[in-house]
């Protein structure tokens, strides 16, 4: 099925190794460039008494800063602009489809749209690897926090046969974030362009409201919302 392609755009040659650069590369990339040039832009002209689009930043900047004191502790300094960037990439990245204008065939007349965006995280490597750098997160907090230790000591917690559920546990949380958010936006997507081919006037633009808007910001929130979580627990130290 066409939706299901992640087609190559061009290939760069580096010491004789080729690397394929696909369409999920170059809409994450114009993701970040997306966010780097509103933050700029955003934050370029800011005032001591704070009003307009600047008061929304700072409300959003100390709710970022509470949400991360509550679960990081004193990791939260580095932790929150992580866990906000995280977000805004995720959300921007789930909801770019709406950018993409439909094809249309009607009274034997086809209209074929001179470009089409996809979702990154419809790409299995982008959430696998999202999902990858947030365990590789709670394994280093879980070393800060408790010590080489204190860590090994908390795989033989609550008693020392809990061990192998432990260290499965890291495997079954990595799977969990990388095929919950592909599982969830790759079947959003292809309803969507379903629904297109269908009816592709009118209907479409309904039904985005919920598989690109509603459930690309839902799936960004449980991302951020179960790495939080993990990276709370592995900082957390028993007993206290």
């Amino acid at each position: 099925m066409e939706a299901l392609e992640i087609k190559t755009i061009f290939t760069l040659v580096l010491f004789d190794f080729k690397i394929p650069v696909t369409e999920t590369v170059i809409i994450s990339w114009f993701v970040m460039a997306v966010l780097i040039t509103a933050s700029l832009i955003l934050t370029k002209k800011f005032k001591e008494i704070p009003s307009g689009s600047q008061a929304i930043i700072e409300a959003a900047v100390e709710f970022l800063n509470n949400f991360s004191k509550k679960y990081f502790g004193t990791f939260s300094k580095f932790l929150g602009p992580y866990m906000g960037s995280l977000f805004l990439f995720l959300l921007l990245a789930n909801i770019i489809p709406v950018l993409s204008p439909p094809e249309i065939k009607i009274f034997g007349h086809e209209f074929r749209p001179p470009f089409h965006v996809a979702p990154p995280t419809r790409d299995i490597n982008v959430t696998a690897a999202l999902a990858a750098i947030s365990v590789t997160l709670v394994l280093v907090c879980g070393f800060a926090a408790k010590g080489v230790k204190g860590w090994f000591r908390h795989l033989f917690f609550p008693v020392p046969l809990m061990l192998p559920f432990n260290l499965l546990e890291y495997g079954t949380r990595l799977l969990s974030l990388s095929l919950r958010l592909f599982g969830n936006i790759l079947g959003g997507y292809v309803i969507m362009r379903l629904i297109e081919g269908l009816i592709p006037v009118g209907i479409p633009m309904v039904f985005s409201l919920y598989f690109d808007f509603f459930d690309g910001m839902l799936q960004a929130v449980i991302f951020v919302f179960l790495t939080s979580l993990y990276i709370s627990e592995a900082v957390t130290i028993h007993g206290e």
